[in-house]
């Protein structure tokens, strides 16, 4: 597996504020990827009604958890995605002629093999960029695509989204991965944020990939995030043994059970911690509690569903213009290509 200099790879602005903490793994220099969250978890616990933020399931345990999801029965989502990928990547690559490739929340990197391939094939050279929080899904990553693509540049960025894809050399076409539908994970306030930030760091010869899940039969997309072995139950409040880890707080995940549904009105599934018998939570180093009442939920994660031709209506506003969109037979899934405007 090749490496690069850091002046091939990171925006002028942003080579000091890098460090390589082991090899082909970078992060900012002193961040502390649980302090950052500390400040997120108490913020939206204390909202009414109490919220988190999705990306604090992904604790080692966590991202254990969410690979055995992906190969759950009821969970179409990844083996859909995937088999879209398999069948489209020559094309979407023919599509976007770039040096690198940059996956946001990128985990293991299974499906992206599609893509690292036909990179190869079709230009021979190819910088891998996988952005997550899990350092454990980066150091998989790093070795998968290390014992199957030794040619490949291999730089990863344990960060949140922002923090990586901004420091990408604007210079440097760069096809921007974020599958999974993940963007179904942000709210109606996230979401226009983070477009905005992305479409500001993207340069002029950049594209966007984009897996989204749409919405279909209501049964379909309440197995799939309630499945019979009960993982899903397990990823999800798992996030409360994150967080007493992160703030020596005293949820009881023995006390509690999780919830999800699909709420129509917004399009999305919703996923809750609720509390079986009342709980006085502390935050001891904080010299504070809440009291979380018998029954009150807690919300977890949400997953939107989409409409694909409004979803690249709607991107449009944001300077990226559809290129390619890609589906399964059933019309479960879609994968779309965008290109920044200049």
């Amino acid at each position: 597996m090749k490496q690069e200099t850091v002046a091939n790879f990171f925006g002028a602005a942003e080579r000091d504020r890098w460090r390589e903490r082991e090899p082909g793994i970078w992060s900012i220099v002193g961040a502390d990827m649980d302090a950052i969250p500390a400040l997120s978890i108490l913020t939206t616990l204390w909202d009414q009604p109490r919220w988190l933020e999705a990306y604090h399931l992904y604790d080692q345990r966590g991202s254990e958890l969410f690979e055995q999801i992906c190969d759950l029965p009821e969970y179409y989502l990844t083996r859909t995605e995937n088999a879209i990928l398999e069948a489209h990547a020559r094309d979407i690559i023919a599509a976007a002629p770039v040096r690198c490739i940059a996956e946001l929340g990128a985990g293991y990197s299974k499906k992206t093999v599609h893509l690292l391939t036909e990179q190869l094939r079709q230009r021979g050279a190819c910088i891998f960029v996988p952005i997550d929080v899990s350092a454990a899904g980066l150091r998989a990553s790093r070795d998968a695509v290390h014992t199957a693509f030794p040619d490949i540049v291999f730089h990863g960025l344990h960060a949140r989204y922002e923090d990586g894809f901004s420091a990408i050399d604007k210079d440097l076409p760069t096809l921007f991965v974020f599958l999974g539908s993940t963007i179904g994970n942000f709210n109606h306030t996230d979401f226009p944020r983070f477009f905005r930030a992305l479409s500001a760091a993207m340069g002029p010869n950049d594209y966007l990939l984009l897996g989204a899940d749409r919405v279909k039969s209501v049964k379909v997309l309440q197995d799939a995030y309630n499945d019979s072995r009960g993982i899903t139950a397990e990823f999800i409040l798992n996030v409360f043994g994150n967080i007493n880890r992160l703030l020596k707080s005293n949820f009881d995940l023995g006390t509690m059970s999780y919830r999800s549904w699909f709420n129509r009105d917004w399009q999305q599934i919703e996923m809750y911690g609720v509390a079986d018998e009342p709980q006085e939570i502390r935050f001891p180093d904080l010299n504070s509690s809440f009291q979380w009442r018998k029954n009150e939920k807690i919300l977890v994660e949400i997953s939107r569903k989409f409409d694909p031709q409004r979803l690249q209506e709607q991107l449009w506003f944001f300077g990226l213009a559809p290129v390619l969109h890609c589906t399964d037979p059933n019309d479960w899934f879609s994968v779309l290509l965008f290109k920044k405007q200049n």
